[in-house]
């Protein structure tokens, strides 16, 4: 699986980039059809609070998983768009088994 990370008016972060691949490998081994991942953060200053933004938009056979989130910090917004790619991708399995 490839992985493009992308931030959006904001600097690089190299710690950010490591954690994000750390957290996608174990999605990659598990779901053997994904392709591609492409990773965009962006910080919403109107919101002091939640204003870390995570998108990500899976590659694979069949239309394309998008998840996003806004939280506190990068961390959880990975965790969580993560999590909401998870139960995508447990929904499209099962079609692909069913067939």
């Amino acid at each position: 699986m490839t992985i493009n990370i992308r931030y959006v008016n904001m600097d690089t972060s190299e710690a950010l980039s490591s954690y994000t691949e750390k957290k996608l490998h174990p999605l990659a081994k598990k779901h053997e059809f994904i392709i591609g991942c492409d990773v965009a953060f962006k910080l919403d200053n109107n919101q002091k609070e939640q204003g870390h933004i995570c998108n990500m938009e899976l590659s694979l056979p069949g239309p394309r998983i998008f998840a996003t989130s806004t939280e506190k910090n990068f961390e959880m917004a990975v965790k969580e768009t993560i999590s909401d790619l998870e139960k995508q991708l447990k929904k499209r399995k099962h079609i692909f088994n069913t067939h």
